[in-house]
């Protein structure tokens, strides 16, 4: 494959990476034009209870255990007055199912006796409830109430840096540094392009780069598989062919939904 060689993120200007990072942006809206949450929900509380179970484990066994989940305890009222153990047998697939129960039955005990039973939209409330911070917050206010926010997880905490964007490494540092590279009015789906990239070619362990559309704008293509055959059988999901990781993908969503009992792949 050949490739530009992008410049040194040390080389480069502040405003030759701003610009480079909003091309980048661009390249991926239209490769993942269908973007979205991985995880099935039909309200905020649904949201916020599968996020804080997302944690440590993939979006398809979350979306595999929430069915049974809300079925039992539709409403915060009803996960609030969860026996725990029940809640924790309900939740055991995602792990650390204990921490886990102790967060939704405390959460849902502060959405009752403070808001009302209902989830708020504002992130300084969201960051107040057992289990949540900044990164939980922004996928609800994002994707449940249209308010923009960075999701940093550990896919989009890898690849900005492996995009040069930034070299922080907490959280919160990341988000402030990315936040100021694009308009507030981006920020919900370049988060879901991020992170859909990050699931889909460019891996942790072995990033498909010989596969990667935005390669030729990536300071860091060569880390991993560069011959184009190879990069190929290294895409994961509805890039390589594979089912997705929701039970309930959007109208448009290309690839297959997942299969009720599908082996989990590596997010």
């Amino acid at each position: 494959m050949s490739k530009t060689p992008v410049r040194s993120p040390k080389q480069e200007s502040r405003l030759g990476m701003v610009r480079r990072a909003r091309r980048i942006n661009r390249e991926l809206a239209e490769v993942y034009p269908y973007a979205h949450p991985e995880l099935d929900f039909e309200d905020p509380f649904q949201l916020l209870v599968a996020t804080v179970l997302s944690a440590q484990t993939t979006d398809l066994r979350v979306n595999m255990t929430t069915p049974a989940l809300f079925a039992k305890y539709p409403t915060p009222e009803d996960m609030a007055a969860a026996v725990p153990e029940e809640l924790e047998e309900m939740i055991r697939p995602t792990g650390f199912f204990r921490a886990k129960a102790k967060s939704l039955i405390g959460l849902s005990i502060a959405l009752r006796d403070r808001f009302g039973g209902e989830v708020p939209g504002r992130l300084e409330d969201l960051v107040t409830l057992p289990g949540v911070g900044r990164k939980t917050a922004n996928v609800v206010l994002g994707n449940a109430f249209g308010v923009p926010g960075i999701t940093v997880d550990t896919h989009f905490a890898r690849l900005v840096r492996r995009f040069g964007w930034t070299e922080e490494t907490e959280p919160e540092r990341i988000e402030a540094a990315v936040g100021a590279i694009f308009p507030k009015s981006e920020w919900t789906m370049l988060s879901h392009r991020v992170i859909f990239h990050g699931r889909r070619i460019c891996h942790a362990r072995r990033p498909a780069c010989g596969a990667c559309p935005i390669a030729e704008l990536c300071p860091s293509y060569g880390e991993g598989e560069t011959d184009p055959e190879k990069a190929r059988k290294l895409l994961k999901y509805e890039m390589g062919g594979k089912p997705g990781q929701r039970l309930k993908p959007p109208a448009n969503f290309p690839g297959e939904a997942a299969a009720i009992k599908a082996m989990e792949e590596d997010s």
